[in-house]
């Protein structure tokens, strides 16, 4: 049985004036999403919790500023159950935790698991300094820039270095928000791919569309 998304305020978790959900000594659960955690808007994305198989019942909660709808979310028991999340939208980025009750008690709740929403502000763009010719063994800096005033900057690499980095942007005499992020040292790796994200200070889990691509070329040594 797969149910539907439906979110719960993370502290004090409340089915009803007399439940409250405490934290127990199970084993906490883990969370994760499927395909990944950052999801272009409008993309399908799953989040999943894994229990223990005693679990009867799974709850997903988000942390927001504002209390969402608080609701009882009935399960088959079973040690996993997965939230599908059709149709990915700003409302749904943010940070989720987990938790299953079991005939022992409650759980303590996952580990956070953030979810980013990407596309909805213009594009950055990306380069290389002083190049994208790069020596093996030496250093470069990618460089993000935009006219948008993002306050931070998200480097994504697909190569060797794969993973993020996140960078404050400062404002330039030009009038452009930019961020430098040095990397290295490069190796002989046939693939250095980077992408940029931006965002802004007050919605840091809601992503600008992504710059083009940007793969350093490596010289020949002699």
């Amino acid at each position: 049985m797969i149910p539907t998304l439906i979110v719960l305020l993370c502290l004090g978790l409340r089915l009803g004036p007399r439940t409250t959900l405490v934290a127990g000594s199970l084993p906490i659960p883990t969370i994760w999403a499927e395909p990944g955690t950052v999801v272009t808007k409008g993309k399908p994305v799953t989040i999943w919790c894994l229990g223990t198989q005693e679990a009867q019942k799974y709850y997903l909660c988000k942390k927001e500023s504002l209390k969402p709808q608080e609701m009882y979310i009935p399960l088959e028991p079973g040690n996993k159950t997965n939230f599908s999340i059709p149709f990915m939208t700003e409302y749904y980025a943010g940070l989720y935790r987990c938790c299953y009750q079991s005939p022992s008690g409650w759980s303590e709740y996952s580990d956070s698991l953030e979810l980013v929403v990407t596309g909805f502000y213009g594009k950055p763009s990306i380069s290389a300094l002083p190049s994208t010719l790069v020596t093996p063994g030496r250093n470069v800096t990618i460089q993000c820039s935009s006219q948008q005033g993002y306050g931070k900057y998200i480097l994504t690499s697909d190569g060797e270095q794969s993973g993020s980095w996140v960078q404050d942007s400062q404002r330039q005499s030009n009038g452009h928000f930019r961020a430098l992020f040095p990397v290295g040292p490069v190796t002989s790796n046939p693939r250095w791919e980077f992408r940029c994200y931006g965002y802004y200070q007050r919605t840091s889990h809601v992503w600008s569309v992504p710059s083009d691509a940007l793969q350093l070329q490596l010289l020949a040594m002699i």
